[in-house]
């Protein structure tokens, strides 16, 4: 399994921007499809992108117009600016190699497509 290392989370204020990234410590990220969740301790999971695998990205309803993804093959990261915060958007933060779909989030587990690591958490207050 690839170890998926998350970093750029932290606390910002309302308004603000934080840029998360994802990279493989070891090995790459192969997956036709990717995407980021959340999730907030007691609540079920949240699509916040996918990119399948004709590269088409699609956004949750509640981060379009604020979330953008990225990613940078060379270096093996993947991105998530977010731009615009709002309290709702705190929470834990997860790159999913091998989502496809904002749908499957709730079934996706980043061992089925061979990675796992942390998550990453985002406050904002």
């Amino acid at each position: 399994h690839v170890q998926l290392v998350e970093s750029g989370g932290g606390s910002v204020q309302a308004g603000g921007s934080l840029r998360i990234s994802c990279a493989a410590s070891e090995g790459t990220i192969t997956s036709d499809c990717v995407g980021w969740f959340r999730q907030v301790p007691g609540k079920g999971r949240e699509g916040v992108v996918t990119v399948d695998s004709d590269g088409t990205t699609t956004y949750g309803d509640s981060v379009k117009g604020r979330f953008t993804f990225s990613r940078d093959n060379l270096k093996n990261t993947l991105y998530l600016q977010m731009n615009n915060l709002k309290v709702e958007d705190t929470a834990q933060y997860y790159c999913a190699p091998g989502l496809c779909k904002l749908d499957s989030v709730s079934s996706y587990a980043r061992g089925m497509f061979g990675y796992w690591g942390l998550s990453t958490q985002v406050t904002v207050s």
